[in-house]
């Protein structure tokens, strides 16, 4: 059943083919079910995300309320509504990071747990298809969120988001475990809400107030091949900045001018995120090149002017928004960590599109920095804003100066747990008889070709270590080009354009391909990519050696924030200091002039780090960790940005 869904997908865009437009994406992603991760670093983030934050998240859902109110509006139990009616998404989330977990190691009590839960939310859904718990167990109960009937207040209400939300857990699940219950659910509500929005209809011709549900109807296209989802999907992107069909809400929810006449990204980050994501998805299979332009645009405007070194975006508590240009403070830096999720999954869409491995630069530089810091290594607690400096009293972390094991309004942690779970899916890519490899960790990945499958196993200690292997096996001999990306900070870039730099110049990047007895030397690598083309056979490897010097980061001087200062990254790595390993103060500290540098293995800190101990001829010391890591040991001063003079 599974195979035969997947299918139909790909029939649906080879459809769109025929018609004249593009069939997809040019680059396919291996898809994370043919990933096997065996990884030091990443490994046990993925088993911790499966033993403790998957069944932490449910109780969470559990104890606030949440699922209850499936019950509720189900009449499976009494009681009125509790929460937030945006509350709904939560549970879905969690159901699609726990079928990627289900999808990777098959666990009885977490399937039985899922069927128990699902029947609850077909319960919830209205006869027509409508679910939406708040309003179906009591209209009244929170009409200044959701307005007297239906849709009536689509601004604020989440109706649609959640559904959103809704269709991406049931397309994981199907594909997971070839159970139909709660796609049936998402298919039943998808076809009211095609059947209520859109050129023609007599409901409110506006966008969702909360973009998700774009990325949702995708999903559900590809999984049943049926053309009106990706309409639908195509009208919430088109409409949103019309003024000739409603009233205009603003930069705020990117509802002021159409998608094709942005050129700057403002309004609230993660909104943002999931709808330029959502553009690339209907792009992409509708061959709307002038969509394409103007994400290339908006995603210009992010990494050069927009964007934290930590891969970090919605610089502003107020709205959770973009700032202006080049306002990249750090204490006050909100950079919500739905936000790091939402640029990673843009940026991956973005080298999709392209095949340019800068979009892949960026993922990295996200995942290990500025989603990383937002759940800790126990997986039960949690931030939902990531700020760059702290006093170590500022409550930062909505009322805590620490991590928070959950929040009243809790996407960020059930965020965390669907974006883990499927993350070695990033890591693999094809196009024709292209391979791709674009992050790296220990890993064994099926790759489908034109003729056959290809195994590739990558071996490595990365991010503590610049040494990849990867080894190839296929029952036969096979002609393919291997892609495999040589990082922007090996090259000199932390990212693409100048908005941060390097103070020194790289060093060079060594690498050697053997095939039995034969050693060769490859040509430089154009566009970020070291490509090998030949007939792979079982047997043959690939080895490379990124050096990984400790480098000093500039800031472009428009960002005040940052002038006069520099900022820490060995590898893909951004590191802090912390109060404590530095007597409990750190942001009085001042570098100037020469800095050295020591690395020190930590095994035993942190879950396995690398410190560095910083030293100015004529300045303090300190000693730095990965700022993924801060705040494991209690509220303590913390700063990623070094001044070089002290402040009168």
């Amino acid at each position: 059943m599974r195979i035969l869904t997947i299918l139909c997908g790909y029939l649906a865009a080879a459809a769109l083919g025929a018609a004249g437009q593009v069939s997809d994406y040019p680059c396919k992603p291996v898809p994370f079910n043919k990933i096997k991760v065996h990884d030091s670093f990443w490994s046990p983030r993925i088993e911790t995300n499966r033993l403790t934050t998957v069944w932490y998240d449910f109780k969470k859902c559990e104890e606030t309320g949440r699922i209850d109110n499936f019950a509720k509006a189900g009449h499976l139990m009494e009681g009125p509504f509790k929460g937030t009616p945006f509350d709904d998404s939560d549970v879905f989330k969690v159901i699609e990071g726990a079928a990627y977990t289900l999808a990777l190691n098959p666990d009885k009590k977490l399937d039985n747990y899922l069927d128990d839960l699902i029947r609850k939310i077909a319960a919830a859904q209205e006869p027509d298809g409508y679910l939406y718990t708040a309003r179906t167990i009591d209209p009244r109960c929170r009409v200044d969120f959701f307005g007297p009937s239906r849709w009536s207040n689509l601004a604020v209400s989440h109706e649609l988001y959640n559904v959103g939300h809704l269709y991406e857990a049931a397309v994981a699940h199907f594909e997971a475990t070839g159970k139909r219950s709660l796609l049936n659910v998402a298919l039943k509500n998808a076809d009211l809400v095609c059947r209520t929005f859109g050129p023609g209809k007599d409901q409110l011709k506006e966008p969702p107030g909360h973009q998700e549900i774009e990325i949702g109807l995708v999903k559900l296209f590809r999984t049943t091949g049926e053309r009106k989802y990706l309409d639908q999907a195509r009208f919430f992107c088109d409409i949103r900045g019309r003024a000739d069909t409603h009233k205009l809400r603003g930069p705020y929810q990117q509802d002021h001018k159409p998608i094709t006449e942005q050129t700057e990204a403002v309004g609230h980050a993660v909104r943002a995120g999931y709808y330029y994501s959502g553009v690339a998805d209907v792009a992409a299979l509708t061959g709307d090149s002038q969509w394409i332009q103007a994400i290339d645009r908006l995603w210009d405007n992010v990494v050069t002017k927009k964007m934290h070194l930590s891969g970090g975006i919605g610089a502003s508590s107020k709205g959770e928004a973009f700032g202006a240009d080049y306002e990249l403070p750090n204490a006050t830096a909100y950079l919500e960590t739905c936000a790091a999720i939402a640029n990673a999954f843009w940026n991956h869409r973005m080298f999709l599109l392209h095949g340019d491995p800068k979009y892949m630069d960026v993922l990295e530089r996200i995942i290990y920095n500025g989603f990383l810091s937002g759940v800790a290594l126990s997986g039960d607690r949690f931030f939902y804003p990531n700020p760059l400096e702290t006093d170590g009293k500022a409550k930062f972390n909505h009322g805590s100066n620490e991590r928070a094991p959950w929040f009243g309004c809790s996407c960020c942690p059930v965020n965390d747990v669907r974006f883990i779970a499927g993350l070695a899916g990033c890591a693999y890519a094809t196009r024709d008889r292209n391979v791709f490899v674009n992050l790296f960790l220990g890993s064994t990945a099926e790759i489908a070709l034109p003729d056959g499958t290809v195994t590739l196993r990558q071996t490595t200690r990365y991010p503590w270590d610049g040494k990849v292997r990867i080894d190839l096996a296929a029952r036969r001999a096979r002609e393919f080009t291997l892609h495999i990306r040589v990082p922007g900070w090996v090259a000199g870039r932390p990212v693409p354009g100048d908005l941060y730099s390097y103070e020194a110049a790289p060093q060079s990047t060594t690498f050697k391909v053997r095939t039995g007895s034969e050693t060769q030397q490859p040509a430089d690598a154009p566009r970020g990519y070291i490509s090998l083309k030949r007939k792979w056979e079982t047997g043959d490897f690939v080895e490379l050696d990124f050096p990984m010097p400790v480098r000093k980061v500039l800031s472009h001087p428009a960002v005040e924030a940052n002038r006069g200062s520099f900022a820490l990254e060995r590898g893909p790595l951004l590191y802090c200091v912390e109060g404590a390993d530095n007597a409990g103060k750190v942001r009085d500290k001042v570098f100037p002039g020469k800095i050295g540098f020591e690395i020190i293995p930590a095994r035993e800190l942190l879950g396995g780090i690398t410190q560095i101990r910083m030293r100015a001829e004529q300045g303090d010391e300190a000693m730095c960790i990965p700022y993924y890591a801060w705040c494991h040991r209690g509220p303590n001063e913390m700063r990623v940005w070094f001044p070089t003079t002290r402040t009168p």
